[in-house]
């Protein structure tokens, strides 16, 4: 990974799945900087799927956060509409209400969400929504990652 310039962006796809919910998970990111390409992946014994999907964007963020320029541009693409809808509407008004939702429960996954929030305001982040398993090739690529990572840790 290459120190960047605030114009230029990078790419990061990430993807969580489950075996059960809750069960086994993993987790995968793809960054994408320039011609660079990194892989990473996880597993966690006993997760949800929302969970995984949140890993993965922290995991990539806390891996390029030391790599490039603070405000440097940042495209998340995801097929979790918890972690896009979270980032792009949820997050402020959670913040307002100290972190309770608009019927004052606590947030779910408070301890991952505060987190995020910290590595995103890092960069200038903008969220991309895809639909799953609807033929983005990258997308593809960290969905297979993500299971295999299950599949990996869960043999006996």
């Amino acid at each position: 990974m290459s120190k960047n310039d605030r114009d230029n962006v990078i790419y990061i796809y990430t993807d969580g799945a489950c075996s059960g919910n809750p069960g086994p998970g993993g987790y995968a990111a793809l960054i994408i900087d320039g011609d660079q390409e990194k892989e990473i992946s996880g597993y966690n014994p006993e997760t949800t799927n929302n969970r995984m999907e949140m890993t993965a964007v922290i995991e990539a963020l806390k891996y390029i956060k030391d790599l490039i320029k603070e405000g440097c541009n940042v495209k998340i693409i995801s097929d979790s509409e918890y972690v896009v809808k979270g980032l792009q509407e949820w997050l402020p008004g959670w913040k307002k209400r100290g972190w309770k939702t608009a019927d004052r429960k606590a947030v779910k996954n408070q301890d991952l969400w505060k987190e995020l929030d910290g590595l995103v305001s890092r960069f200038n982040v903008e969220m991309i929504k895809v639909k799953g398993h609807s033929g983005d090739v990258y997308n593809e690529r960290v969905d297979s990652l993500a299971k295999k990572a299950i599949e990996n840790n869960n043999k006996e």
